[in-house]
């Protein structure tokens, strides 16, 4: 259910939104709150070290972490739950930083008032999946089996079983899904899936600017191959 409509250029430019979450330092499995002489396996996190929800009660978490399990689980390589993504997810919505927005952003203002949206629509989405699992099958999500819990999402994933009925369920779940996917694409484990962006495979660590003279880069002198292909075009050369 993670893969329908999220391509790779959409994953890399959704990197960038994540990097905030590098101020948080409960997220020891996120690239980006990784120094580079971090060790690269990806330990899970002790008892001691349990993570506590910021905004999503204990059972709104535990939901949470199910669906992006559900959305990208463990096969050969692990999945969201291991990468922490439900963290990921608590994190940005407490603090009101959009990742799906469903308005244009211009502003402070325009950030602020996404965040509280997302977090009214992830409340009233988790109560929304509850309800039409009661509605289906006498009992809420989470105590269904997961047969039951398959058929509920794939009715709000698959545009084949869209009805009527399921739009504000729909709506939910992609925003759900895309956050899921930032998340999960902005952990080690999600960047070696994708082949490290980020090139940490190729340098140990990342090299620093050539130029430490010119900290600003006012004396740089272009590059010779602009040139010429500007000259190409104006029929000079």
């Amino acid at each position: 259910m993670g893969g329908q409509s999220i391509e790779r250029r959409e994953i890399l430019r959704y990197i960038g939104i994540a990097a905030v979450a590098a101020s948080f330092p409960g997220f020891r499995r996120w690239a980006f709150a990784c120094p580079m002489e971090h060790p690269r396996a990806a330990a899970p996190h002790s008892q001691a070290q349990a993570y506590k929800p910021l905004f999503f009660s204990g059972e709104q978490f535990t939901m949470i972490e199910h669906l992006a399990e559900m959305i990208i689980p463990q096969d050969d390589t692990p999945g969201a739950k291991q990468a922490g993504v439900a963290e990921f997810i608590d994190f940005m919505v407490a603090n009101r930083v959009p990742v799906a927005a469903s308005r244009d952003i211009r502003s402070t203002a325009d950030a602020i008032a996404a965040g509280n949206e997302a977090q009214n629509r992830f409340v009233a989405g988790l109560d929304w999946i509850n309800a039409r699992s009661q509605s289906l099958f006498k009992r809420e999500f989470l105590q269904c089996a997961p047969g039951e819990q398959n058929s509920l999402l794939e009715e709000l994933a698959y545009k084949q079983k869209f009805k009527p009925t399921t739009e504000t369920g729909r709506e939910f779940f992609q925003m759900m899904r895309t956050y899921t996917v930032v998340g999960y694409y902005t952990t080690e484990i999600g960047l070696e899936a994708l082949g490290d962006p980020g090139l940490q495979t190729a340098w140990s660590q990342m090299p620093g600017c050539p130029h430490p003279d010119d900290p600003e880069h006012k004396n740089l002198r272009e590059p010779a191959s602009a040139v010429v292909s500007r000259n190409t075009e104006r029929g000079l050369v």
